[in-house]
């Protein structure tokens, strides 16, 4: 069974020279993210545009007993731009991505219509038995705000995507209401 294992770390979004210090890092990619949920729970579409390439993905994600199942599979452009007329809530982000021996790490700029970011979060994909995160790399560590909760619904791109909620979950966070 496909087990995700990740855990977020919440950065601050308005950290200066990030983005742009992952994009000249050697073996981390970048990749252009537009994703739409659709009117069932756990689907999402999903491209990735990066590399001179674009990707189409669809994605069944839930929930059970604590982990969460998430299977993915490609998708042709035509059937993206079908499914792309149901979308629920959308959202768009650069995702700055590497491997680091056992864990594979990602770090999302959740943006706005004008491409300035409104919430950065990182997040580590662990192997299924483990269960503490490791230390974020220390280019991280400095733009660290919180360790999200494990499987903390918050925190979820689908969440996030509304901006709304995802503004005053900052608010929270430097607040310490969290």
């Amino acid at each position: 069974m496909p087990i995700e294992n990740e855990r977020k770390f919440v950065l601050d979004e308005q950290a200066g020279g990030l983005e742009a210090e992952l994009g000249r890092m050697p073996g981390v990619a970048r990749h252009l993210l537009r994703q739409a949920y659709l009117d069932a729970p756990g689907l999402r579409i999903r491209s990735l545009e990066g590399g001179g390439e674009t990707q189409h993905v669809f994605t069944y994600k839930r929930t059970i007993e604590g982990q969460v199942v998430e299977i993915e599979t490609g998708l042709s452009a035509v059937d993206f731009a079908r499914l792309w007329t149901q979308r629920k809530e959308t959202l768009v982000k650069v995702r700055y991505s590497w491997t680091k021996g056992r864990y594979h790490w990602d770090v999302d700029f959740f943006k706005r219509d004008d491409d300035s970011t409104y919430f950065a979060m990182a997040e580590v994909e662990m192997p299924e038995e483990e269960t503490d995160p490791p230390p974020l790399p220390e280019f991280l560590a400095g733009h660290l705000l919180m360790v999200a909760p494990a499987l903390d619904p918050r925190f979820t791109s689908k969440r996030i995507a509304d901006q709304a909620h995802a503004t005053k979950l900052l608010a929270d966070i430097r607040a310490n209401a969290i």
